[in-house]
């Protein structure tokens, strides 16, 4: 990681000077990663598709705001989450008009082969704040201090929710003859 970072921080300064092909390399590194978490976030592909092409827009567009380039992965993963909650709240609408929250409890479909379809019925019984926790935690492998950039979220409430979610997890996934149903 510490070399991809260094990596990165190469083609964002790259980038800054205006080398296009720079970007792309950046986009083609992250983009399978910012796509799993949309997807993992929204349960659709297509709109997942849709977000991913615009958090690396507002990537492209913003770069030079970056104080940080080491820090380029949380601060990307913070536009994504921007950009998937910013078209939640655009879907609401319809949402409520009575298609019972979908958007935000149906679990995650698509080209996702390492969930099995328990993991992937648990994750979509989970809150979003929590499905999220565990994705950037398990999936992608953010530190707290990172989870609490992405967020906007203190370290301790991301524990909160992230231990609150695997317990939750683990309680669904339990073999049914340990939860007391035979």
């Amino acid at each position: 990681m510490i070399f991809r970072a260094v990596e990165d921080a190469d083609l964002i300064s790259r980038v800054r000077k205006g080398d296009v092909e720079a970007f792309n390399l950046l986009v083609s590194r992250w983009e399978k990663r910012v796509f799993n978490y949309l997807l993992r976030l929204t349960g659709n592909p297509d709109d997942s598709l849709d977000l991913s092409q615009d958090v690396f827009l507002k990537a492209y567009q913003n770069i030079r705001k970056l104080d940080d380039t080491a820090r380029f992965g949380p601060w990307l993963f913070r536009i994504a989450h921007n950009e998937a909650y910013s078209h939640f709240r655009k879907r609401r609408p319809e949402v409520d008009n009575g298609d019972e929250t979908l958007i935000e409890r149906e679990p995650a479909r698509g080209p996702a082969p390492d969930l099995t379809i328990a993991v992937t019925d648990a994750l979509g019984r989970l809150t979003p704040e929590q499905r999220e926790a565990v994705v950037l935690k398990v999936y992608e492998g953010f530190k707290f201090e990172e989870m609490a950039v992405i967020l906007g979220t203190p370290v301790s409430t991301i524990k909160s929710r992230l231990y609150t979610a695997l317990d939750l997890l683990k309680t669904e996934l339990a073999p049914t003859h340990s939860r007391g149903i035979r």
